[in-house]
């Protein structure tokens, strides 16, 4: 992988062979983790013509696997016309190397790390998400410069899978120096751009708004739930990875309540630990949140591990105490039989169907609920001259009575904690 342009420009799909090795001990049989492989590969633009296994204590230092299977990895290649390898787990530099010399071009030696970062390439929309995309990249090549492109000085056109890597730049151009002052730059910028988000986040802190964080694994259904309870249109696609920066929207819920809804980028175990660090910025937008909606596919038999993945990337990203509401999205593809095990098995979770619109109003009941938790009732008196703040009274509380007095509004409101925390300067005792 090495210089991004789309897949869609490459004269054909891909031809990719998957490598995998069993150790016996992870959580994820090797099985089921080169089937999610195949739909990473299928997700950027190849077609999987085959997987090989190979059991082994620890990985071959050199080689990854061993001499035996390598050598039917080649025979494989050739015969297959496969033009890219993917490996399920990260290579090393000289791994990769020694591979790439071994099976020969055309073909390409690539690992999962590699193709996730791909992908990312591709679906990153705005600025920031291609600097973060741009950086999680180089921070990988940048170890890799001599050993994944010294033997391709001059060969600037192969595309394909991996084609996105240092996007902009030829292979002639790029060397370690270059490299390390562009991460510097972007690292730069993003620290600037989250210095922004900060001041709007707090923004959003002082005017009161409730925030909700729709997490989960990829291709969970994050963000057709989000256009089914704020009827919007965020672009919805079949695909791993779809969503990667983050969209926010307002949802009304009863009593006049107002929270916003953000979504954001979908985890995958084995998530490389340089996109992780790139998106912490982006990641951010779930650390600020009051409620997290763990959004989980109930039709997918890999669920316990892939709540496990998520929840392993929320304690990284440092939201693991930030309260937590599971929704048992894709509900209308099991049975109800199964449905009732997965809620005795993840008590207070919420069962929903997303593309049938099932469940909605439970959801939206449950996330009431979470937001009117903390709620203090209080009286205040507000002077008229501070009319953004009796906006946000009648938008952001519950009004249970009201009047004008000579010396503003003077309301008793049922207001969560973060809006009492504003109004609490103008509180006054009540006299009924």
């Amino acid at each position: 992988m090495g210089r991004f342009s789309p897949i869609s420009t490459a004269p054909a799909r891909e031809r990719a062979i998957l490598v995998g090795v069993d150790r016996g001990h992870a959580d994820w049989s090797v099985e089921e983790s080169l089937a999610e492989l195949a739909r990473l590969a299928q997700t950027d633009g190849a077609d999987v013509v085959m997987t090989l296994i190979q059991r082994l204590d620890a990985p071959v230092p050199k080689t990854f696997i061993g001499k035996g299977k390598v050598e039917e990895l080649c025979s494989y290649a050739r015969n297959l016309d496969a033009n890219v390898v993917i490996f399920d787990d990260e290579l090393t530099p000289s791994q990769q190397a020694n591979l790439e010399k071994i099976v020969g071009e055309p073909t390409k030696i690539i690992d999962r790390t590699a193709l996730i970062l791909d992908i990312f390439g591709a679906h990153a929309t705005t600025h920031e998400g291609r600097l973060q995309v741009q950086l999680a990249q180089l921070q990988y090549v940048l170890p890799r410069l001599r050993g994944m492109w010294s033997h391709l000085v001059g060969e600037q056109t192969r595309g394909g899978i991996g084609s996105r890597f240092g996007q902009g730049e030829s292979q002639l151009e790029v060397d370690r120096r270059l490299v390390r002052s562009r991460i510097s730059t972007l690292r730069r910028e993003l620290n600037r751009l989250e210095v922004r988000r900060g001041v709007q986040s707090k923004t959003r802190w002082d005017s009161g708004v409730w925030r909700v964080a729709l997490v989960g694994y990829t291709n969970a259904g994050k963000s057709t739930l989000l256009n089914r309870l704020t009827g919007s249109d965020v672009y919805v696609r079949d695909e791993l990875f779809a969503t990667l920066d983050p969209t926010t929207r307002a949802l009304d819920l009863e009593e006049g309540r107002k929270v916003t809804i953000t979504d954001t980028v979908g985890f995958i175990q084995k998530l490389p630990t340089m996109l992780v660090e790139s998106f912490k910025s982006t990641l951010a937008e779930v650390r600020a949140a009051d409620l997290i909606l763990l959004v989980v596919d109930a039709s997918d038999e890999r669920l316990e591990l892939q709540v496990k993945a998520v929840r392993g990337v929320l304690e990284g990203i440092g939201a693991q105490s930030i309260r937590r509401v599971t929704v048992l999205n894709k509900c209308d593809l099991v049975s109800e039989e199964r449905t009732r095990d997965l809620l005795r098995a993840h008590p207070g979770a919420v069962a929903a169907s997303a593309s049938e619109g099932k469940g909605l109003r439970d959801l939206l009941f449950r996330i009431a609920q979470e937001a009117s938790a903390g709620d203090v009732t209080m009286t205040v008196s507000i002077p008229f001259d501070k009319g953004l703040l009796l906006k946000m009274v009648h938008e952001r509380c519950q009004v249970i009575r009201e009047r004008y007095a000579q010396e503003g509004l003077v309301a008793t409101v049922k207001a969560d904690e973060r809006m009492a925390q504003t109004l609490a300067p103008y509180a006054i005792e009540d006299k009924g």
